[in-house]
């Protein structure tokens, strides 16, 4: 009987560069704790990175509206901005892939 064996080699998609720039996001909003709002920004982060979400891509330019609004409103860093405009970049780069 043969296993199932894991494979040795990934091809690295846009989705990856996606869940990346969505993790950089995360962490550097985690990094900035205290700038107002910044708990209900990474609710919306884990939101816009949940199943439910990813199963269904155009949830996610919404969820970035929101995030991107409550951190100008909150007085977010200049790198958390940075962050939302990276992300969005690549929401923007794999919704026109997948909807090709």
């Amino acid at each position: 009987m043969a296993f199932t064996t894991e494979k040795t080699g990934y091809e690295k998609t846009i989705l990856s560069d996606l869940q990346g720039a969505w993790g950089v996001l995360r962490d550097s909003v985690v990094e900035a704790a205290g700038f107002d709002g910044w708990d209900r920004v990474l609710f919306h982060i884990d939101e816009a990175i949940s199943w439910e979400t990813v199963r269904s891509l155009d949830r996610m330019p919404p969820l970035l509206l929101i995030i991107r609004n409550l951190c100008a409103q909150g007085g977010a860093p200049k790198e958390v901005m940075e962050n939302i405009d990276e992300a969005n970049d690549v929401l923007k780069e794999v919704l026109q892939e997948y909807h090709k």
